[in-house]
């Protein structure tokens, strides 16, 4: 059903602990993917993100608070037939081969066999690794290894993907094939939720993301929502009288002027375009226009790093 909470996180705090030390991974989040929604799970290293979505598939008990998937408690096998998973450092028979592999996990979601032997090879050339059924496991490369998890993980085409690390190891090429995968599995009406260190693959895949930093959720929304406040137009312009376009600038712009040239700044791609044609239509020269677009990674980088060493 559209819009039902798919996972569920509330409060969420999870404590390692060593002797007598202990270490809060998780400093109590809270938040909800919804069905269909790609959302991508993002931080620097030792952020919370593995420990956070190993709790998510039960792996680990959280000191205190709840998680909920298709509405039962995280790690029940009623959700976990629900759900592909990819963690972050997946180890594999390196004797088997890579259809011997898929066919075993295929068993354990109890396809028929008839149908698995037909959708085998199809997965095996969705993921890129064509004609590599018969080698052994133990000479694949990483990014084939990382290919064959995702197989693995999609094999029974579930209504929840979850990857730790998504695109470890893979070349460009692999990431642009994984990103048609996870696109035509988005289509479907897949619920997808990921971290990964690739922003430009999260800033094209996902409808919102989550930004966690030493534990803590310090920033989440829609990707396009959250970058344009960001988001700088600007345009040099000489025009003898422009009062009458300047009248109807937003109080957030920017405005200089040193006698021969104009200069405005303004953060609205719609209002940019409004004054290029007003100033066009009044007669102005141009001397000069741009569009500085924020990318995630810009937006990522200015949010975590210590305040100290902003700008730098």
């Amino acid at each position: 059903m559209a819009g039902e909470n798919v996972i569920e996180v509330e409060s969420l705090v999870v404590v390692y602990r060593n002797g007598r030390k202990s270490t809060r991974a998780v400093d109590g989040i809270s938040f909800q993917v919804k069905r269909g929604e790609c959302v991508g799970f993002i931080g620097p290293n030792g952020a919370g993100k593995s420990s956070t979505i190993k709790a998510i598939m039960g792996f680990l008990f959280p000191a205190s608070g709840t998680v909920r998937v298709f509405g039962l408690p995280a790690g029940s096998v009623e959700s976990h037939k629900r759900i592909g998973y990819l963690p972050e450092v997946a180890l594999y028979y390196p004797f088997m081969k890579g259809h011997e592999l898929l066919e075993l996990y295929g068993g354990l979601h109890r396809i028929p066999k008839k149908k698995l032997k037909r959708r085998v090879p199809e997965l095996l050339e969705q993921v890129g690794l064509y004609g590599m059924g018969e080698t052994l496991i133990r000479n694949y490369s990483k990014g084939m290894q990382q290919r064959l998890g995702i197989a693995q993980a999609i094999i029974a085409e579930p209504e929840l993907l979850v990857f730790d690390e998504l695109s470890s190891g893979l070349d460009p090429l692999g990431r642009h094939d994984l990103r048609e995968v996870l696109l035509e599995l988005k289509g479907k009406g897949t619920t997808i939720f990921f971290s990964s260190h690739e922003l430009s693959e999260v800033e094209t895949l996902c409808d919102s993301v989550l930004m966690i930093r030493s534990g803590k959720i310090v920033c989440e929304g829609d990707v396009s929502d959250l970058m344009k406040p960001l988001d700088k137009y600007e345009i040099v312009f000489s025009l003898a009288s422009a009062a009458e376009i300047l009248s109807s600038l937003p109080p957030d712009a920017t405005f200089e002027d040193d006698g021969e040239k104009k200069r405005i700044e303004v953060n609205s791609h719609e209002i940019y375009s409004q004054l290029l044609t007003s100033f066009v239509n009044a007669g102005a020269v141009i001397h000069h226009s741009e569009a500085r677009r924020t990318s995630l990674e810009d937006f990522f980088v200015n949010l975590v790093r210590p305040d100290g060493e902003r700008g730098k």
